[in-house]
């Protein structure tokens, strides 16, 4: 077995294609290539361009043709910087299909591009020359300890190269293992050196290589075995120039060869059982690359679903957002009742007028407003600094040390002046959204409901300019009893519940979007006044509503009057078995709501 992939002399000289050349024209037919030489020059240049990247040489030429002076797939040349590439490995595809100048191109045809990476390990790492009168035999076997030993080196600077080196393992030593030019035991010693050098290097698995270990153990025996393995370690780490030490592991190898090879018996079928195990660890790194590349595909089709599914939830959630948008303007707009697309339904208005607030009301709506300020009151913050000159109150303490310090001659540190200031942290606004449900089984919620919206609103507006409150009466369609503004309101809106079916999920929307319940920044409750007596596809989408509300750290309260009544999945439900109690309820929930802003 040869290791004849770096060639320290040419095959053939540019002379000797001169020469060769004259006697073209010799009366017989011209030859015809299989390809054309000239359409793979344009492949060899752009392979060049690439191999400045894997080599780190900018000296170097390439050439691509079918075929190769060598006879290997391919080879570098050091005398003559020239890597030549057999341009059948790239086969089926022709030559205008390869452009390795784009990088990723070559994940197209990954055992050209592994050969490739080999013979770049080599103008890299194989820059040590044979000197004047080496042994040809000594020479053979550094060249083999090479193979190894270039790829680890390539390995430490190009580690996502593995995978292509992997490749070129089965393009390269296949055909040295199934015409090999050694015999006998120095055959097993060499596929043992291609094989486990490469498995020691990184480049293969030790579970892979287990076929070629098991068969060169009992081959060349455990102590042989281990005296090569020790050889090509040290191989592993000669540095490039070195050819002095090179050489003298390759010596070391021959010696070991030729003591131990006298008394180890050759089977007869070497040559084929070498062979089989070289097969058995092809076969292996070929599933195990085969798993990894569909397990690189699986990785990359799920992070393109879930980009994708990322792509549609935002476009879904801005759909939303428009939808919102566009309800809360036909609501807060309208004087009546709309559908949820914004058309009039005025037959179904549950409004039946408005009247003054009741003495206990205001009252109401007075110690709410106090409630709140007290809970939106943040005491003012304190920061103290120092610094060597004024303003601020003078410490005696660092002055002195201060002149002490500039009498011992040294840069004065101390700061001897204190400085505090106060700042006044900002009120947070309130934000209050209520949904009352109005379809017939809330009839006993409308009279406490229109209080409590009146007391709110009135509250909030007198707490803070910037708070907020609307009331939405629903059922199929939507009303709103109050309106996002910053004005208080003069008179109680009364409604009447006698309405079918339900729409929370649109009520939702559209408060959330006319008050900003999904923005931080103030106190946001939405109070929900239902006995969430839903059919599963209304359930499911007020649910989602208040999903949404909740992650965002708005509160969502939902009052029920009877026992009957069912829990809306998200919220925190209140019970309130007297109707009357329910202003104080919200109002106590606002004041919460402003007391955790932060």
């Amino acid at each position: 077995m040869s290791a004849h992939h770096h060639v320290h002399s040419p095959a053939t000289t540019r002379d000797d294609d001169a020469g060769l050349a004259r006697w073209d024209d010799d009366g017989a037919p011209p030859a015809q290539p299989r390809s054309s030489p000239h359409l793979w020059l344009r492949v060899g240049a752009e392979l060049g361009d690439r191999l400045v990247d894997l080599s780190g040489r900018q000296d170097l030429l390439v050439t691509c043709r079918p075929g190769t002076r060598s006879g290997a797939p391919a080879a570098f040349f050091p005398t003559l910087g020239e890597v030549e590439f057999d341009a059948r490995l790239f086969a089926p595809l022709k030559p205008h299909e390869i452009h390795p100048r784009i990088v990723g191109d070559e994940e197209r045809y990954p055992a050209a591009w592994g050969v490739f990476v080999h013979e770049a390990a080599h103008a890299a790492h194989s820059v040590w020359t044979n000197p004047a009168g080496a042994n040809p035999r000594v020479v053979e076997a550094a060249l083999l300890l090479e193979e190894s030993r270039v790829e680890g080196a390539h390995l430490i600077t190009r580690p996502t190269d593995r995978t292509y080196l992997r490749t070129s393992a089965r393009t390269l030593v296949m055909p040295d293992i199934a015409h090999p030019t050694l015999q006998g035991i120095e055959h097993a010693a060499a596929v043992a050196a291609l094989i486990l050098g490469r498995r020691d290097v990184g480049i293969l698995d030790a579970g892979e290589t287990r076929a070629v270990a098991d068969l060169c153990e009992k081959v060349l025996g455990t102590n042989l075995l281990a005296t090569l393995t020790r050889i090509w370690t040290a191989a592993h780490q000669c540095a490039d120039h070195d050819a002095t030490t090179m050489l003298a592991h390759a010596q070391k190898w021959c010696d070991a060869l030729d003591t131990a090879a006298p008394a180890l018996p050759v089977p007869e079928n070497l040559t084929d059982l070498l062979s089989g195990a070289v097969g058995v660890v092809m076969d292996s790194t070929a599933a195990t690359d085969a798993a990894d590349l569909a397990a690189q595909a699986a990785a990359a089709n799920a992070m393109a679903a879930q980009s994708k599914a990322q792509a549609q939830d935002r476009a879904q959630r801005a759909g939303q957002r428009r939808k919102a948008a566009a309800t809360a303007t036909s609501v807060f707009n309208a004087r009546g009742t709309v559908t949820p697309d914004g058309t009039p339904a005025p037959d179904s208005n549950p409004v039946t007028g408005t009247r003054r607030p009741t003495a206990a009301e205001q009252s109401a709506a007075a110690r709410l407003s106090r409630a709140l300020r007290a809970a939106a009151y943040r005491e003012r913050t304190e920061e103290r600094t120092t610094s060597p000159t004024p303003p601020g109150r003078l410490n005696m303490r660092a002055a002195l040390a201060r002149d002490a310090q500039r009498a011992a001659g040294s840069v004065p540190t101390a700061e001897p002046f204190t400085r505090t200031r106060r700042r006044n942290s900002p009120t947070p606004p309130l934000r209050v959204g209520i949904a009352v449900d109005v379809s017939g089984s809330m009839r006993a919620a409308c009279a406490p409901v229109a209080s409590a919206a009146w007391i709110v609103a009135r509250a909030a507006a007198q707490t803070d300019p910037d708070s907020l409150t609307a009331t939405i009466a629903y059922d199929m369609h939507l009303t709103a009893l109050t309106r996002p503004t910053h004005r208080a309101p003069e008179r109680v809106t009364t409604f009447t519940a006698n309405g079918g079916h339900h729409n929370l999920g649109n009520a939702i929307d559209a408060l959330d979007h006319g008050l900003e319940l999904s923005r931080p920044g103030a106190g946001r409750l939405l109070v929900i006044v239902t006995d969430a007596r839903y059919s599963n596809d209304e359930t499911t989408q007020a649910a989602t509503r208040v999903k949404q509300l909740t992650t965002t750290g708005c509160a969502v309260l939902q009052l029920t009057l009877t026992e009957q009544s069912r829990h809306l999945p998200g919220t925190t439900l209140l019970h309130l078995p007297q109707p009357s109690s329910a202003p104080a309820a919200i109002a106590t929930a606002a004041t919460d709501a402003i007391r955790r802003t932060r």
